[in-house]
């Protein structure tokens, strides 16, 4: 493996915000966007539960990393097996599961002050869910068949789903830090005109963000649900969905906001989270590489 696996991207990973406007357009009435599962039955099963208690159908759409802790045949196979019973779009983890060799890693294009060691524990964390996964060709097929994102309607407004950002499927700019940062407002303002979307549904930074851009052709939002499957706030052990509609909310919510007939909404999903502590030790004990980089985290101690 390079020394530059988990920081660069290959090229294929690069769609640029204008194919997002030409891509067929779903209807949907209320949809749950669900990045960053990692593998987490619990939350998979709390995140159903949310979908049937709405007054309404609800579209699930998996933007990418449903999996990445599952390591072991079960957990694999049911992750997948549920998931492909709803929409999905790639994320980098499911990208690189399929490849031959090993250069990009976990294709993660994590940026300079993340450090090396992490860089280096993800690489081997998807590296033995790689090897899991070649044991499910079934599973290997229906991601190849699977697109980087997704184009949705809900009433009249569009709605782009990326795992990362409007232009690449790992990039961070969709990350609170970079949404907030002066050198990139012209570049959001002009993703969505180059995407023809009201709001861009994201992921992939595992920090959650929400946040208005304004731009040529009005306002929109940028809502990046951080992670499904892992805590995104300190002290509470719980993930977050993004839920996108025209009906009010049935759910706690920890941020929203309205685009006039719409709903936006970031909702935390309490998963049962001893058994998910549980599940995640017997494949990743203390010392393996997913237990120095996320325990802390999975417990709350930590969400960095």
């Amino acid at each position: 493996m390079s020394d530059d696996a988990g920081r660069t991207c290959p090229l294929r990973y690069r769609y640029g915000a204008a194919s997002i406007a030409a891509r067929p357009s779903e209807r949907a009435e209320t949809l749950y966007v669900i990045g960053g599962l990692y593998g987490n039955l619990p939350a998979l099963d709390r995140i159903e539960a949310m979908a049937a208690a709405e007054d309404g159908p609800v579209t699930l759409v998996f933007n990418g990393d449903f999996n990445w802790f599952n390591v072991d045949h079960e957990d694999f196979a049911e992750i997948n097996r549920r998931v492909q019973a709803h929409r999905a779009t790639l994320g980098n983890v499911e990208a690189e599961l399929g490849m031959a060799g090993d250069e990009a890693g976990c294709g993660c294009a994590y940026p300079d002050n993340v450090d090396a060691g992490v860089v280096t524990r993800s690489n081997q964390i998807h590296a033995r869910l790689k090897t899991t996964a070649a044991q499910h060709p079934e599973v290997q097929a229906w991601l190849a068949t699977l697109a980087m994102t997704a184009r949705y309607q809900v009433a009249d407004y569009a709605i782009g789903i990326v795992h990362g950002d409007a232009d690449t499927l790992a990039g961070w700019r969709f990350d609170p830090t970079e949404l907030d940062a002066p050198a990139n407002q012209a570049w959001l303002a002009e993703s969505f005109q180059r995407a023809q979307v009201d709001i861009f549904a994201s992921t992939h930074t595992c920090q959650p963000a929400l946040r208005q851009i304004s731009h040529p052709g009005g306002k929109g939002y940028v809502i990046n649900n951080g992670a499904a499957g892992m805590p995104t706030t300190p002290g509470q052990r719980s993930g977050l969905l993004t839920r996108i509609s025209t009906r009010k909310n049935v759910h706690p919510s920890q941020q929203g906001a309205r685009l006039q007939s719409l709903w936006i909404d970031a909702l935390p999903i309490a998963y049962d989270h001893a058994e998910w502590e549980k599940r995640f030790l017997a494949n990743w004990p203390e010392g393996s590489a997913a237990w120095e980089s996320y325990y802390r985290r999975i417990v709350s101690v930590q969400t960095a």
